[in-house]
This record gives structure tokens, sequence and C-alpha cells, in this order.
């Protein structure tokens, strides 16, 4: 079960390979809109984005809304910053192979900081007491500053907006992740069946409001998220502005960025 990720990712990039066929030059208008929205398979994509509303109108959105009800804001903070401080191995890894030695830094910091005095990462002391603030990495980003293409954009249900780069490197991270490796037997496997549904559920929570402001507002939902992550992954991978805190599930993707801003703003 725990390689169901790395397989996910092999078989959609493998089906993706025929895939994105690049216009010709003889077609300029063609050529420019293929460029400028990088996304050749939009038919399947807007299905994967009607399938991912349907779930998301029968589970997600609902189990966010719950959650937020029955959970006190300073509740809901807590937990994302634990879920962010499990993460703090994953991002160190990531600071490193990107060759940032200030940012690992600030990263085992934290890490040891927030899981010490912060009672498991719950508070995040780190920032709060010593002025280290957090950041979120991802092997996406990583493969991004090794000079390696993003790929034709991709939605898949759940995930959200991606591409065979970002997809790939979420599987190298749930591998690259301790607690990937960490013990065997019934309880560890539920225990990390319940980090990734807490996970999906407060990630979805932060994006409540302004998913639901974007539906009401926007006349083509699709094609302003699409536009809206290509910026904000820029963004991370520049490491430019604010970006999606190191919380939830800090994939980079669609519901797991944590990131809340109007949709009228350009994604940070």
């Amino acid at each position: 079960m725990r390689f169901a990720p790395i397989l996910a990712s092999a078989i959609l990039l493998v089906g993706l390979a025929g895939c994105a066929t690049r216009p010709p030059a003889s077609d300029p208008e063609a050529l420019a809109e293929f460029e400028a929205n990088n996304d050749p398979i939009e038919p399947f994509n807007r299905t994967m984005y009607s399938v991912n509303n349907a779930i998301d109108t029968v589970a997600l959105r609902p189990a966010a809304q719950v959650y937020r009800a029955v959970l006190p804001q300073p509740v809901r903070d807590g937990v994302r910053n634990a879920l962010g401080n499990l993460r703090g191995p994953t991002i160190l890894f990531n600071d490193v192979l990107q060759g940032d030695v200030n940012r690992a830094a600030n990263t085992a910091s934290r890490f040891v900081i927030n899981s010490t005095l912060g009672l498991g990462g719950l508070i995040d002391v780190a920032e709060w007491q010593f002025g280290i603030p957090g950041h979120s990495e991802d092997f996406g980003q990583t493969l991004a500053v090794w000079g390696i293409g993003e790929g034709p954009y991709l939605f898949l249900p759940v995930i959200g907006p991606s591409n065979p780069r970002d997809l790939l490197g979420y599987g190298v991270d749930a591998v690259a992740s301790p607690w990937f490796w960490f013990g065997q037997g019934e309880v560890v496997e539920a225990l990390r069946w319940a980090y990734a549904g807490i996970g999906i559920i407060d990630a979805r929570e932060s994006v409540l409001d302004a998913l639901d402001a974007l539906n009401a507002s926007s006349l083509d939902p699709y094609s302003t998220l699409r536009s809206a992550y290509r910026q904000r992954r820029m963004s991370e991978i520049r490491n430019s502005g604010t970006v999606a805190p190191d919380a939830a599930q800090g994939t980079g993707f669609g519901v797991g960025t944590g990131v809340q801003v109007p949709p009228s703003q350009p994604a940070r």
C-alpha cells in the first residue's frame, strides 16, 4: 500500500508520454495557445476536473465544513502545525538537494525546536519564540531547480492541479520520507492512513473560502485554477514572496497547498 503513490505516478507518466503533442509551427495561433496554457490534454483534464468536483461535492467539501465547525481555529492551527512539522524531514531533504544551506539549517532547527518545545509540532515555537519562519519544499521544486521542465498541465481527482514533474516529485517525496519506512503492522498502517486523511481534510478546509469564491465568480473556474496554480508553483520554485506555508500535506498540488488567497489575486 505504501508504494501506491509511486505506482500511480509511473502509470500516469507513461500514459501521458504520448499525449502531449506540440502544435506545428505552421499553426501559430494554436502554438501560442499551447505555450500559454501548457494544457495539450485539456479534454482529459476537464473530465478529471468534473470527477474531482463530484468527489468534492459529496465528500471533501462537507468533511472540511464539519471539520471547521467542530474544531475551533486554535485547534485547527495546532493540527496544521503538527502536520507541517511531520514534513520537516522531507523539506530538509529537498533543501539539501537544492544546495540551500541556510534554508536547510532553518528547517532542521524548526523540526528540532517544534518537536520538543512545541509539543510534537502543535505549537510553532520556532517562529513564535525564535523568529524562524517555515517554508515548504518538495521534490517537484527540486527537479525544477535542477532544470527539469514541468511537462504538460495535469489535473487529477483529489490531488488537483499538477504536472508530470510534480507528480513524480510526489512519489519521490513519499519514498524519501522517514515515515514511509518507519515501522510495520496494522497500527502503523492505520496511523499512515489517518495522517493522509487528516492532511487532506485540513488542506481542503484551508481553501474553503477561496474555492467557493472562485466557483461563484469565475466564468471558467477550471482555467482560473490552472492559471493560479502555475503562477503559484513558479513563485514557490523561485522562493519569491509568500508561498504555501509549511502545513498540511504541503505536496505543492491542488488542495494540499494550505494557500488562502482570494481568487482575484495571483497565486502567491
